[in-house]
């Protein structure tokens, strides 16, 4: 198909559902070439990532690798954005393994994360078919701070043991921190072949990132580079006869298709976790998607984005996959590597699986240690101390979710933070989104509606008040004081309220119930309520409620389209109303009775 040759309907659809076919179109030579380069080169940082995080979880590390060959090559197909990379991550891997702490026996332990893929997967493609994917978007940004921070910390608590050499101590039922005191306590002290192995890793990772950064390389796989280096140290020397534990076997085998073992105990007690990683997942995703799209200029569909990350779970947990997101780490080098479209994610995932072919007999040389050393150093660049800082500093609200969130990662458990980060941001946003200002006005000598100041002289007969924000149940404990603020001000001269409604939205059940209210008691007190600048949602819903019928169709100015001229009828209206003027008001002079009015912001 031409690149100005337009799609017929069902093939439109299927380019919708598919954004990697619709690349396709614009594809050139070119374009390949760059996603050649960079989808082996994020394939060379993946292999050594993924075995990572497989460990991370407590699993073999080729359920890593085979999440790096079928989630990255699905989520490509799938994603809005053209340079993410999907595949196991530092995070996801973390809260994988708080979600599988009951597990007694590695087979459990596996299984368990598989079907933990299936339900993630699931939850995910759910959010996406309610089309609830745009609510990512009113959770706050400080959860992913504060879960970083406490991720972090959590993943180089975790790893301690394989990189001191210790044994695990400790029951499964036993809280992370227990078990981490008694393994620091009781597991047997430090080993040091095994902790100058994972040292060394640390500073050969380190110092690899120095000379590419001196040097102005973007482009150079330090961590498979060092993986190689320190495996082929491990053959060498015979690390495993002095007590350096080592990855062991890895099958040079690709994942094969399999069913999730379900079970509806285990789902129901994995549940709760299940929803957590799936929201986790979406929000690191669609963070970085964000990122990498700000930089790159293209715009992204948060609900495909969505459907995308469900896909790649749901599909991976039927080839032995464990839950995955969005890569920061790898979907940063993608970009930086020259990635143009979804097809440099495929090309990563089929280079993992040749190198997998080719390099896993190799595999078992590689060190626990090792693994453990890179990870530490992840962890260091997995918070973004900047953006810490920033959170912390920009006001009480982000500084209490990051706060809270990073506390309960590492006290409670990783998926419940995630859960009281998004319960905390919608807690703290309904209240400021309830906010509601109430602005009182006056006429001044000279026909100007403005709003009062303090030397304005206030007129007893006709109160004018604007409301604005946004009129729903959250703001109903505002809009009530506010009524009472104005029914303060009603004294026996005063004969009409004017409600300026123009800069209120989405009305509910229950401000209009305060409405009508408010209406009853002025009503019962002689006083007449004129509401101007009323949009259409707000003059439907007073309609539906009959609160039209009780002011009397008369009463009701809706917004119009000539600037201002709404509250200006309502005003003029409103001093028609009245047989008997203020001391200090101009019309008191029957000459002034025709003066013009004008509004003035």
């Amino acid at each position: 198909m031409s690149a100005d040759a337009q799609p017929t309907p069902p093939t439109s659809a299927l380019l919708r559902m598919v954004p990697a076919l619709d690349s396709l179109r614009t594809y050139g030579v070119a374009d390949l070439r760059a996603d050649l380069l960079a989808g082996m080169t994020v394939a060379a940082i993946a292999v050594p990532q993924a075995m990572a995080y497989a460990m991370v979880a407590g699993l073999p590390p080729q359920y890593g690798l085979y999440t790096a060959i079928v989630m990255t090559a699905v989520g490509a197909l799938f994603d809005s954005s053209k340079q993410l990379i999907n595949g196991p991550t530092n995070a996801i891997s973390i809260a994988v393994l708080s979600a599988l702490a009951v597990a007694t026996t590695p087979e459990e332990r596996i299984s368990g994360a598989i079907l933990l893929a299936f339900m993630v997967g699931s939850i995910q493609v759910g959010i996406t078919l309610l089309r609830l994917g745009d609510l990512t978007r009113f959770i706050s940004h400080s959860v992913i701070v504060g879960f970083t921070l406490g991720a972090s910390g959590l993943l180089v608590l975790d790893q301690l043991k394989n990189l001191l050499g210790m044994k695990a101590v400790g029951d499964v039922h036993d809280h992370f921190l227990v078990r981490f005191w008694l393994t620091m306590t009781q597991g047997g002290g430090v080993h040091m072949p095994t902790l100058m192995v994972g040292l060394g890793t640390m500073a050969l990772v380190i110092g690899l990132r120095m000379i590419k950064q001196r040097l102005g390389w973007t482009i150079l796989p330090e961590l498979l580079l060092v993986v190689i280096a320190v495996s082929g140290l491990s053959a060498w020397w015979g690390l495993d006869a002095q007590g350096v534990k080592l990855v062991g076997e890895i099958p040079a085998s690709l994942p094969t298709f399999a069913l999730p073992q379900f079970d509806a105990v285990i789902m129901r007690r994995l549940s709760a976790s299940a929803l957590a990683i799936a929201v986790l997942g979406l929000l690191e995703a669609i963070s970085m998607a964000k990122a990498i799209a700000a930089q790159t200029g293209q715009r992204l569909d948060m609900n495909q984005q969505c459907m995308s990350e469900g896909l790649a779970n749901l599909s991976g947990s039927f080839f032995h996959c464990i839950p995955g997101s969005g890569s920061l780490t790898r979907s940063a080098i993608n970009q930086q590597a020259g990635a143009r479209t979804q097809w440099s994610g495929v090309i990563s995932a089929v280079s993992v699986a040749a190198i997998m072919l080719m390099f896993a007999p190799y595999a078992r040389f590689i060190p626990k240690a090792a693994l453990a050393g890179i990870l530490v150093v992840s962890a260091w660049r997995m918070v973004d101390r900047h953006a810490l800082a920033y959170h912390w500093r920009a006001s009480r609200f982000d500084a209490v979710i990051v706060g809270v969130t990073a506390f309960a990662a590492i006290a409670v458990s990783v998926e419940f933070c995630v859960l009281i980060g998004v319960f905390m941001s919608f807690m703290l946003t309904v209240p400021r989104a309830g906010r509601m200002l109430l602005t009182e006005f006056v006429v001044t000598h000279q026909g100007v509606i403005h709003e009062r100041v303090s030397d304005d002289s206030r007129c007893d007969r006709v109160l004018i008040f604007g409301l604005e924000g946004e009129l729903f149940f959250g703001a109903a404990s505002a809009l009530e004081s506010h009524f009472d603020e104005i029914e303060a001000r009603v004294l026996p001269a005063t004969k009409v309220i004017v409600l300026r409604m123009k800069r209120v939205r989405s009305p509910d059940a229950v401000c209009m119930t305060l409405i009508d209210g408010f209406l009853s008691r002025m009503r019962a007190r002689g006083v007449h309520v004129i509401m101007c600048g009323v949009r259409a949602d707000l003059n439907e819903a007073l309609d539906r409620t009959g609160i039209t019928r009780t002011l009397g169709p008369d009463q009701v100015f809706h917004e119009a389209a000539v600037r201002h001229s709404s509250t200006l009828q309502a005003v003029r209206h409103a001093y028609s109303m009245l047989d008997t003027f203020c001391d200090h008001c101009p019309r008191r002079d029957p000459a002034n009775r025709d003066q013009a009015l004008y509004y003035l912001v």
